[in-house]
């Protein structure tokens, strides 16, 4: 489940079409709408999932939650991949899937064409960590330390890595490519900045990043980027930006004459939604080593206690039942006894994650399940007040009930213009065939030739045209008729049922036998094509577009003419059926 700008999105795509498989093309935003995943996954009987941790965890804690475990019933195969996946993660998918399930861990950046390692994770042994595995075929590794040695097993280094995936350079920027790519022995191989440690196994343990590039919620970030961005501001003097609990960003900025407003507004004016810290930390002096580098060991951790709360120094409480209510899912996730009713969830610690749990929280609190609702997470995004959200929900509910007070009927046309397709064949019959009626039939009717077996000695014609009249019943297509009307346009009309079905019409319309016998020196196949060459075989103008023969076989042994078996023959025009 990934974006189309996300690497990932380009082996689902291809990969799934390469071995025969179906793949399911979520809506707009649905890989955020638990809701909608989960439904998917049980509608659609998905078999395989490919994702990254942080959202497979959302979307498992949800379904525990919901008690919808039955979702993920069809599940074979379930892959992590584009940041680590935890111990705990992988229990609580373990405990959701079935048996025949199989989880595994994926490895690889973009620049070595998305995978380049996997690992199959033993769920029946008792494992402190996940190992990113082992590399696939035709890629090849090494483990490098600082002063670009080998390290032995165990030993923590960088992963390098070579083979048929390798990319060829950044577009434009041969200065990052000339850092990226190293060639050792006449191979080349790509740095990718990632720790590692292999065990006596030979799997390969992620340790984490050697620069300080992160991923958070499958984005990666530069965590350089965003403190260069704070720097531009003349009265900070340092800065560091960390990831905690792989949720948050936490920015710690030393200086004596700024606030956090001022920071957040402008990191929100230079940097995208994913980069913008949720915590930002003010301090005199950052604490130093003994080597004067900043120590991030005795960095103090953020504190939802130190956030503030309002936009001003008045606190806005809710104005209405659905303020309220928002109000207390909001305290409830953040777990706080006040929140501003104008404060934006960003600057308090949301994140995307948080917010498709608000979006799912909503949708069962204000009973917005409903295809007709126009509630979408995009808009959560762009509005992220409680003042926002409630305006958003209102109109919500307003569209749904304003659907129930006008539903739709159905407006019991039985003629309008043809289709290009319903044109198409009839000028075909009129202009292009009309010298020809037997070449015009050959070109569109498709013979579906049955064999029908009664567990008694005779077969029920009588119930068979029947079924044949419930058919046409059914389907107005097959009683669909084109002509010319006055302005020489194209016009599809169907006759009523009861009127083209009567007894009377019905030997002439659709059904008809055949009576084979013994002496009868013919093919069963010329006997066929006798009937499909039949000039008069359909008629567009009358709406006779199907046709049925049924073919009995007498022997002149039985005392009493019976049917022995019935051969069904149905001719239909799939053209004009295919409207």
């Amino acid at each position: 489940m990934a974006r189309c700008s996300f690497d990932n999105h380009l082996l689902s795509l291809v990969g799934t079409l390469v071995i025969g498989s179906t793949l399911v093309m979520l809506r707009p935003e649905g890989n955020m709408d638990l809701e909608y995943l989960a439904r998917v996954l049980d509608q659609k009987q998905i078999t395989v999932i490919h994702a990254v941790p942080s959202l497979l965890n959302s979307l498992f804690e949800f379904l525990r939650i919901s008690k919808r475990t039955s979702a993920v019933k069809y599940l074979r195969s379930l892959c992590s991949g584009g940041e680590a996946v935890n111990v705990k993660q992988v229990s609580l998918f373990q405990n959701l899937v079935g048996e025949q399930c199989r989880i595994r861990n994926h490895y690889g950046p973009a620049e070595i064409t998305i995978n380049c390692a996997c690992y199959l994770i033993d769920l029946n042994k008792s494992q402190t960590s996940i190992p990113i595995g082992q590399l696939l075929a035709n890629y090849q590794c090494l483990v490098l330390h600082g002063f670009s040695q080998f390290v032995c097993n165990g030993h923590e280094g960088e992963l390098l890595v070579s083979g048929v995936g390798i990319f060829a350079g950044y577009l434009g920027r041969d200065d990052l490519t000339a850092k990226a790519l190293l060639e050792i022995d006449g191979q080349l191989f790509y740095r990718t900045g990632d720790l590692v440690r292999l065990d006596n196994n030979g799997l390969i343990h992620y340790q984490g990043r050697k620069d300080h590039q992160i991923k958070l919620h499958g984005q990666r970030i530069e965590l350089g980027e965003i403190e260069r961005c704070l720097l531009n501001i003349t009265s900070i003097s340092a800065c560091v930006v960390m990831k905690w609990k792989d949720d948050y960003l936490v920015a710690y900025v030393q200086s004596s004459d700024t606030n956090e407003q001022e920071l957040r507004a402008h990191c929100q004016s230079h940097l995208p939604s994913h980069m913008i810290p949720s915590f930002f930390i003010i301090l005199d002096k950052l604490p130093l080593n003994q080597n004067g580098k900043v120590d991030r060991k005795l960095l103090p951790p953020p504190h939802f206690s130190s956030i503030p709360l309002t936009n001003t120094r008045e606190l806005s409480l809710p104005t209405n039942d659905i303020e309220v209510s928002i109000h207390h899912i909001w305290c409830d996730i953040f777990k706080q006894n006040q929140i501003s009713t104008d404060i934006n969830i960003f600057t308090i610690g949301g994140h995307s994650l948080l917010m498709m749990q608000l979006f799912h929280r909503y949708k069962i609190e204000f009973h917005l399940e409903q295809k007709q609702s126009s509630f979408s997470i995009s808009n959560l995004f762009q509005h992220p007040t409680i003042i926002h959200h409630a305006q958003l929900i209102q109109q919500s509910i307003n569209i749904i009930h304003s659907l129930d007070d006008y539903a739709w009927s159905s407006l019991h046309l039985t003629q309008a213009r043809a289709s290009f397709a319903q044109e198409r064949i009839y000028l075909d019959e009129q202009i292009r065939f009309s010298s020809n009626k037997t070449t015009m039939n050959n070109m569109y009717v498709i013979p579906l030739l049955y064999r029908i077996s009664s567990m008694n000695d005779h077969v029920s014609i009588t119930r068979l045209h029947h079924a044949f009249q419930s058919i046409i019943t059914k389907h107005n297509i097959l009683r669909t008729a084109l002509f010319l009307d006055t302005n020489n346009h194209i016009i599809q009309h169907y006759s009523d049922a009861n009127i083209i079905l009567d007894d009377d019409h019905m030997k002439s319309y659709g059904l008809t036998i055949v009576n084979l016998h013994n002496d009868d020196g013919r093919h069963m196949n010329e006997i066929i094509v006798e009937i499909l060459h039949q000039s008069d075989l359909f008629d567009l103008s009358k709406g006779r577009v199907i046709r049925c023969h049924i073919l009995r076989h007498y022997h002149q042994s039985q005392d009493n003419i019976s049917c022995e078996n019935d051969d069904l023959l149905s001719e239909n025009d799939h053209l004009l059926i295919s409207i």
